[in-house]
């Protein structure tokens, strides 16, 4: 028996002990599997007249949260103590003519576990080390377990184990799971998956946030639809014809916020507001199911296990339900609305920005425009940068800027995570301009009198112009799990469209200073060729190193006091600044026919270059 710390673990003697009663010789070594040498050195000792016949690889350091969250020292550690003790010992036993190899794996491996992903990843190595063992005539077989009773990472937390019981992930009998075990063996197969699963409980739980057909050769699983319970939608229907739409749909929200508050342990069904998220009310996997069983029965639907994450708060369910109740479900093969008139304007309905000298809406622009506030100031003082080190007059000195102001949003750092449901670590692996662009856009859809949560779902366009993608090039490892979408042009869009269920067009567009004019522009098409029926359209510019100062010095592009005096014989260059501006978009008909304010209009636009020119 080896472990990291041989006969100096906790148990190790009382374990000797019960095994030799049984009549068993057992030598007690510290050895870590990981490594190599003294793993060589443990193999090497075993004596001549008692050959090594069997090896049960049962090394495992647990996992507890979501990947992008988990320190890499923490991810190697899960990973290395299966992985690399299992390819030391595929290498070393080699020469060995063994009965059999044990390799203690997890259905983490097999369907995966949440917040365990490198766990997940290393058994999965498991099972295809043993799969590769067979494949050159060696033993090994790769068992698969669910969690076990009494023993193991499970049990041993009272919480973790209580969970995976309501999920209907039973903990297995350790007297069952040595059965198996041993039948595991016996019948010489490469790889067995060992767990005690209520199907009826687990397989929702399992398929409620994403569809999955993992399962579908499971006879029970093959059975559950069969057996779903049915109630009488044509009562209900009955029940919702003499009312109005809206009528419906407030009798629909409020049998939807009762059921839930059911399920939430509420008294009543205050606690679940119409429009509130069901992520943010506390729903999970398993609660979501439970609600999507109720309504089922109320309603006599056939309702999909992913109901509460398709439609997302009470309102949204309501009018799905509406729809399925009386016939009137879009099939999504139409368009609500059909593709307009390519020359019919576009009218612009709701707006929101960030601009320098403090202006975070349209009217403090307005107003800092009106009072003729010069907006320019020095370097800003939260960003790290060496205003000292960073300036020489002399435009050819590498390294420096000629010019140390500009347009600066000086809180460009300020975001509140939770109210998107974001984490603080990926809060801070998040480029500024994206979190800039989610609360403009939030902003954006108060403006123009929208519910944020009414968009999701809807073939709500997103065109964002943007030039700067240098934030994430300073992260450092602890971050860097969301380093690929904290700093993706393309998620600049991405994430709005993510976070506001937008089901319209996402695009990033880099043109320069013309990037948001170009998305402005792409928007407008979109709209009236029919593929959006909402457009977001805007951009964002956040300069998180001084790289742009230093690169237009070397050009003598700026302007030295930082002020453009364009059309005067005073011109000396530009001037950087930084700005985010969202426009909510729609087609001038529709803007008339929903209520909505028409704040301007764009009667057209086009997009060219200038090819070989002169600059």
């Amino acid at each position: 028996l080896t472990g990291r710390r041989g006969p100096d673990a906790p148990g190790a003697t009382g374990l000797r002990a019960e095994l030799e009663e049984l009549g068993a010789r057992v030598t007690l070594t510290a050895c870590d599997s990981a490594d190599r040498d003294a793993l060589a050195r443990v193999l090497a000792a075993v004596p001549e007249d008692a050959p090594l016949t069997g090896v049960v690889h049962a090394a495992g350091v647990g996992q507890a949260a979501l990947l992008a969250d988990t320190p890499l020292d923490q991810v190697a550690a899960a990973m290395a103590a299966k992985t690399l003790g299992a390819a030391h010992l595929d290498a070393l036993l080699d020469g060995h003519d063994l009965d059999f190899l044990v390799l203690v794996s997890s259905v983490a491996g097999v369907w995966g576990s949440a917040g365990q992903s490198a766990y997940a990843a290393a058994n999965a190595y498991l099972d295809a080390l043993a799969e590769n063992r067979r494949s050159r005539g060696l033993a090994a077989t790769s068992v698969a377990w669910g969690p076990w009773a009494e023993v193991g990472m499970a049990s041993a937390h009272r919480t973790v184990s209580e969970n995976l019981e309501r999920t209907g992930l039973r903990l297995l009998d350790p007297a069952t799971a040595m059965t198996e075990l041993r039948r595991a063996v016996v019948r010489d197969e490469a790889t067995v998956t060992v767990a005690d699963v209520d199907w009826e409980q687990y397989h929702p739980v399992f398929t409620a946030a994403r569809a999955s057909r993992l399962f579908d050769a499971v006879d029970t699983v093959a059975g559950l639809g069969a057996r779903e319970t049915t109630g009488t939608a044509s009562e209900l229907a009955g029940r919702l014809g003499g009312l109005t739409e809206q009528e419906q749909e407030r009798l629909l929200a409020d049998l939807v916020r009762a059921e839930a508050a059911v399920v939430l342990g509420h008294t009543s069904a205050e606690g679940v507001p119409v429009k509130k998220a069901f992520r943010d009310a506390g729903f999970d996997s398993l609660t979501a199911v439970e609600l999507r069983k109720r309504l089922a029965a109320l309603t006599g639907l056939a309702l999909p296990t992913t109901l509460v994450f398709d439609y997302p708060n009470p309102a949204a369910l309501a009018r799905h339900l509406r729809g399925e109740l009386l016939g009137t479900a879009d099939t999504g093969a139409v368009p609500a609305t059909g593709p307009a008139t390519t020359d019919e304007p576009i009218a612009i309905i709701g707006m929101s920005c960030r601009f320098p000298g403090g202006a975070r809406s349209a009217d403090a622009f307005w107003q800092l425009v009106a009072d003729n506030t010069d907006a320019i100031s020095e370097f800003p003082v939260n960003r790290g940068w060496d205003g000292d080190a960073l300036y020489d007059p002399d435009p050819d000195r590498p390294g420096t800027t000629y010019s140390t102001q500009g347009g600066f949003l000086h809180d460009a750092g300020e975001f509140d995570a939770g109210f998107f449901g974001i984490s603080p670590r990926e809060a801070v692996s998040m480029d500024p301009q994206q979190r800039l662009l989610l609360e403009t856009t939030w902003e954006a859809f108060e403006h123009a009198g929208i519910d944020p949560a009414a968009v999701h779902s809807t073939p709500t366009g997103t065109f964002i112009g943007s030039t700067y993608q240098d934030y994430g090039v300073a992260m450092d490892d602890g971050s860097a799990g969301h380093a690929v979408t904290g700093s993706s042009p393309s998620v600049l869009s991405g994430r709005l469209a993510y976070s506001f269920g937008l089901e319209g067009p996402a695009v990033t567009v880099d043109t320069a200073c013309s990037s948001s004019l170009v998305a402005l522009h792409l928007a407008c098409q979109s709209l009236r060729n029919g593929e959006s029926t909402l457009a977001l359209a805007g951009g964002a510019t956040v300069m998180t190193n001084p790289m742009p100062f230093i690169a237009f010095s070397r050009q003598r592009a700026l302007a030295r006091d930082g002020r453009c005096k364009a059309f005067s014989e005073g011109a000396d260059g530009m001037t950087l600044a930084e700005g985010v501006g969202i426009l909510v978009l729609e087609r001038l008909s529709d803007a008339r026919r929903n209520g909505h304010e028409v704040l301007a209009v764009v009667r057209g636009s086009a997009v060219n270059q200038d090819g070989a020119s002169n600059g």
